[in-house]
């Protein structure tokens, strides 16, 4: 597959513009004070879905051809590209073939099913996904959107970054979570076509720092089942999101269990936002290292506020 290009992020704004919100840019006088920087946190958490993921999964359903989209489209997930993809489905009229792990939550599959997606359970693991994903193509002729190795999702997901830097045009440094990669992948490319000058950093969990790894060995490390608190960032960079990051994103800043909870918090009560912990991690990241980014205007973007009011991690 090609990479994707600054081109594509613009094709993939005006293509879901109809579709997704313009989610607003909010500041925060306190948290300011508590990072010696100015933030423009760009609010994805109020975003279709819940989450950035309406984004990529919107651009890739209506690229489609009215052939090939007549037979619907597929992918494996437990997380918010599935509900994303079912909605993209029901807005363009074709189906949203989901494979889950049966030890999904019952809120997430509760999503996929209200937006009309049609769920194939499999065994809690990859190998099982993957193999029950390949026997639902297989029977459908279903299109496979990837849930962050595809250049149509990363061109979707960058255009919160466009949205991001028309709103905000002198940013010193944009921010986005990394997991898979295809919110930071989008990020660069619409950061370095948009505005050069501006640094794009990746945030992780020092839990689950395989994205860092992958950049500092020039080499995919692979994420093993790593334990953290932000559960959408427990997936590794894919070849297309490694190719992107390698060279571009200045580099990725990690921080430590206690201190996602933490910015979490923060931003619950400081900014009246409801976040998820994954989209957290830029704050929790940026407050470790505040002494490295004293002073700057730094972009945020919250990825999502997809979080189980049962199981708050405080």
């Amino acid at each position: 597959m090609d990479l994707p290009t600054f081109a594509d992020v613009l094709v993939a704004a005006e293509r879901i513009r109809p579709h997704v919100h313009r989610t607003p840019v909010i500041t925060c006088e306190s948290l300011d004070r508590l990072a010696g920087a100015r933030l423009f946190c760009k609010c994805e958490n109020l975003q279709k879905v819940g989450a950035f993921k309406a984004r990529g999964a919107t651009n890739a359903v209506f690229a489609l051809s009215e052939e090939v989209a007549r037979r619907g489209v597929a992918t494996h997930s437990s997380g918010n590209h599935a509900a994303a993809l079912a909605r993209a489905a029901r807005l363009r009229g074709i189906p949203a073939h989901v494979v889950m792990p049966a030890s999904a939550p019952p809120v997430k599959r509760r999503a996929v099913e209200g937006y009309g997606g049609l769920i194939t359970t499999c065994e809690p693991t990859l190998a099982a996904r993957e193999t029950t994903l390949a026997a639902v193509v297989a029977a459908t002729g279903a299109t496979f959107v990837h849930p962050y190795n595809d250049p149509l999702v990363i061109a979707g997901q960058g255009s919160a970054a466009l949205e991001l830097l028309a709103e905000v045009p002198d940013l010193d440094l944009v921010m986005a979570p990394v997991g898979g990669g295809g919110l930071l992948s989008g990020t660069v490319l619409a950061v370095t076509g948009l505005s050069p000058r501006t640094r794009v950093v990746g945030a992780e969990p020092a839990a689950a720092d395989d994205a860092r790894q992958s950049l500092e060995l020039g080499r995919i490390v692979p994420s093993l089942d790593p334990q953290t608190v932000a559960d959408g960032l427990r997936t590794c960079l894919g070849e297309l999101t490694f190719a992107i990051l390698r060279g571009r994103v200045e580099g990725i800043l990690t921080a430590e269990e206690h201190e996602i909870v933490a910015a979490m918090r923060l931003v619950w009560e400081r900014m009246k936002l409801v976040v998820e912990p994954s989209a957290a991690v830029p704050l929790a990241a940026l407050l470790a290292h505040r002494d490295r980014l004293a002073g700057l205007r730094v972009g945020i973007i919250l990825s999502g506020g997809n979080v189980d009011l049962d199981r708050l991690p405080w």
